[in-house]
C-alpha cells in the first residue's frame, strides 16, 4: 500500500484540487472505495488464522532488539556507537581475543554482550570524553583504552602543518591568476613603438 498511498494518492488528490485537511479526508472515503473495488483481492479463507503468541516476554525483547557482532581485539575492547567497550577480564573472556562477540541493543536503551548466549560483564568509555595523562597514569589496567582515547583525541585537535613555502618565508606577490597579460597589446606599448618607428630615417 505504500506505492499507494505515497504516489498514486498525492496524484488524484492534486487532479481534484485538494489542498487542505477537511477536503482530504472527505475525499478519503470515496477513494477507498474505488481503491478496494479495483484491486481488492477475495481471500482464500475469510477465518482468522492469527496464531496466539506463546513466547515469554522476556523472550520477545531479545527478539525485538538490534543484533550486531563485535569483532574483540588485544586489550579485550571493542567500538560500539562511538563508544569504546571494554570487557572485563574473567576466564570466559580472556580466550575472546580475536573472535566476535555478539550485541544485544535493546529499546529501552539497554546494551548487553554475550558469547554463546553468555552474558558478558564490560565497562563503557565515551571517545569524547577528554583523558588526562594522570588518568593513564593512575589507571594501569585502562592504560591502553584511554590511551586510545587521547590518541583519538590528538588527532581532532591537531595543529595545522604549514607548507615549505611558509616555512621559507615565502610572500605571494599579488598577481592575480589567470593567462598573464599580452604587454606588446597594451596602448601604452604600441604608442611608445610608433614613436620609434617615426624616429627612423626613412628608407631610399
Amino acid at each position: 500500500m505504500n506505492r499507494a498511498l505515497q504516489d498514486r494518492l498525492v496524484k488524484e488528490l492534486r487532479l481534484a484540487g485538494i489542498s487542505g485537511m477537511d477536503d482530504g479526508n472527505a475525499f478519503l472515503s470515496g477513494f477507498i472505495e474505488r481503491y478496494n473495488g479495483r484491486f481488492a483481492i477475495v481471500p482464500t479463507r475469510s477465518d482468522n488464522l492469527r496464531r496466539p503468541m506463546n513466547l515469554a516476554s522476556d523472550r520477545l525483547k531479545e527478539i525485538l532488539c538490534k543484533r550486531e557482532q563485535r569483532y574483540v581485539g588485544a586489550q579485550l575492547t571493542f567500538s560500539f556507537e562511538r563508544q569504546r567497550i571494554m570487557l572485563e577480564e574473567t576466564e570466559v573472556t580472556r580466550g575472546l581475543v580475536g573472535r566476535y562477540v555478539e550485541t544485544y541493543a535493546f529499546a529501552d536503551g539497554r546494551l548487553d554482550v554475550r558469547w554463546k548466549g553468555y552474558s558478558l560483564p564490560y565497562k563503557v568509555f565515551d571517545k569524547d570524553q577528554r583523558v588526562t595523562h594522570a588518568a593513564i597514569i593512575e589507571n594501569k589496567r585502562l592504560g591502553d583504552v584511554l590511551a586510545y582515547i587521547k590518541e583519538r583525541q590528538e588527532q581532532q585537535t591537531r595543529p595545522k602543518v604549514k607548507s615549505n613555502s611558509e616555512k621559507n618565508g615565502y610572500t605571494p606577490r599579488g598577481r592575480k591568476p589567470g593567462r598573464k597579460t599580452d604587454f606588446m597589446d597594451d596602448p601604452a606599448v604600441i604608442a611608445r613603438r610608433e614613436k620609434a618607428l617615426l624616429r627612423q630615417p626613412a628608407a631610399e
